[in-house]
C-alpha cells in the first residue's frame, strides 16, 4: 500500500495528475473498492496541496469557477451511488472508467462539446462524479484541458488547485477511510515522500515521457481492476 502510494505520488508530482490512475486501481484491490477510492482522494488530495505550495501564483480562478462549480454539484451523485453498489460492480465499473480514460486521453480527444464555458461544466460534472465514486476525477479535466488550448505549464498548477478542491468536497461526502493510526502515519510518509521525490525529478524527467509513464500505469491497474471485477460477478 505504501509503495502504491509512494510510486502514486511522485507521477503526479511530475505531471499534476496521476496518483489517482496509478494507486487508485491498486489500493481498490488491496483495500475494496469503498475504502480503496477513499484512500486515493486522501491521497490525492494532500499531494496537490503539497505541489500547489510552490505553483499557486500560476493558478487561474476564472478558468477554473466552472470546472468547480460543476464537479461540486456532481460529487454527492458519486458518492451514493459508489456507496449502493456491491463490490464486484464497483470494481467493474471503476476499472472500465480508468481504462476508457486512459484511452481518450491517450488518444488526445477532442470535441466542440469540450471547449469554452459549456466544455468546462461538462469535463467537471464528469469529474466530480468519477473522483468521488471512482478516485479518478483528473481525465475528464485533462480532455478540457487539450480541448482548450491549455500547454503544461498552465495545465499543472491548475490541475493541482483542483484536486485540492475535489479531493475535499470527496472525503467530506464520503468519509475518510477507516484505518489504523500506525497505517495513517506510513500512507503520510509514503505521500510525502513521493511528493519530495517528484519534486526532485521534475527537473530532469522531460514532461511528456511522465505523462506517458503515469496513463500505461493507470490502464495497466484499471485492466487488472476491471478483471477482478468481472470474475467475482
Amino acid at each position: 500500500m505504501a509503495g502504491v502510494l509512494l510510486l502514486g505520488a511522485s507521477v503526479q508530482r511530475l505531471a499534476g495528475i496521476g496518483l489517482a490512475l496509478v494507486a487508485g486501481p491498486a489500493l481498490a484491490l488491496v483495500l475494496g473498492p469503498a475504502e480503496g477510492v477513499r484512500l486515493s482522494n486522501c491521497a490525492a488530495g494532500a499531494i496537490s496541496a503539497f505541489g500547489l505550495a510552490t505553483v499557486w501564483r500560476q493558478v487561474r480562478p476564472r478558468a477554473m469557477v466552472p470546472l468547480l462549480a460543476a464537479a461540486v454539484c456532481t460529487v454527492p451523485i458519486g458518492a451514493v451511488t459508489a456507496s449502493r453498489l456491491p463490490a464486484p460492480v464497483l470494481l467493474t465499473g471503476m476499472g472500465a472508467m480508468v481504462c476508457g480514460a486512459v484511452g481518450l486521453v491517450m488518444a488526445g480527444a477532442r470535441a466542440e462539446s469540450l471547449r469554452g464555458t459549456g466544455g468546462a461544466v461538462t469535463a467537471g460534472a464528469v469529474s466530480g462524479f468519477m473522483n468521488s465514486s471512482a478516485g479518478i476525477g483528473g481525465p475528464a479535466v485533462s480532455l478540457y484541458a487539450v480541448n482548450a488550448g491549455w500547454t503544461v505549464r498552465e495545465f499543472v498548477p491548475n490541475a493541482l488547485f483542483y484536486g485540492v478542491v475535489i479531493n475535499i468536497f470527496s472525503v467530506t461526502a464520503k468519509g475518510p477511510p477507516d484505518l489504523s493510526a500506525a497505517a495513517w502515519a506510513l500512507c503520510a510518509a509514503a505521500v510525502a515522500a513521493g511528493a519530495l521525490i517528484g519534486r526532485a525529478l521534475g527537473d530532469r524527467v522531460p514532461e511528456a515521457p511522465a505523462r506517458r509513464l503515469v496513463l500505461i500505469l493507470g490502464l495497466a491497474g484499471g485492466a487488472a481492476t476491471l478483471t477482478k471485477g468481472l470474475l467475482g460477478l
